[in-house]
């Protein structure tokens, strides 16, 4: 019997857009089940990020998602290794904006695939700064 292929992807998933759904389809193409790690309102925080949407809303979104079997919170960096073990996590990928900064996870789990995706043409970032020169021009 084949083993089911886990793969999982972690993100803020602020304002989803073409290229997180891209990533999302990409993620669930390598395997059977895909779960994402959902960074929360606290962590963003900790990081010095704020979401335009808050988390219930983006796990909402996300859950509506054909690609995406399970969303979990991620409340810390720890919980990358967390989930990893729980799930039995066979491939963690992200965008390749990240790239090398989770290579570490494979000295834990070495049977673990890391794999960075290409950012797309679209960005959360991108569509922040778009509305907030929406907004500045709409107020004159």
């Amino acid at each position: 019997m084949k083993e089911e292929v886990v793969v999982l992807v972690a993100g803020t998933f602020d304002i989803i857009h073409e290229s997180h759904i891209n990533m999302l389809r990409n993620a669930k193409n390598l395997g059977d089940k895909l779960i994402v790690m959902l960074s929360t309102d606290d962590f963003n925080a900790g990081k010095g990020k704020t979401a335009y949407q808050d988390y219930e809303t983006r796990k909402f979104v996300l859950e509506a998602i054909r690609y995406v079997d399970v969303v979990v919170p991620e409340n810390s960096w720890d919980d990358k290794e967390l989930y990893i073990d729980m799930f039995g996590i066979n491939i963690f990928a992200m965008g390749d904006d990240w790239r090398g900064k989770f290579d570490d996870l494979k000295m834990v789990f070495p049977k673990l695939k890391v794999m960075y995706f290409p950012r797309g043409k679209t960005s959360s970032s991108k569509i922040k700064q778009d509305l907030s020169k929406l907004e500045k021009v709409t107020k004159i």
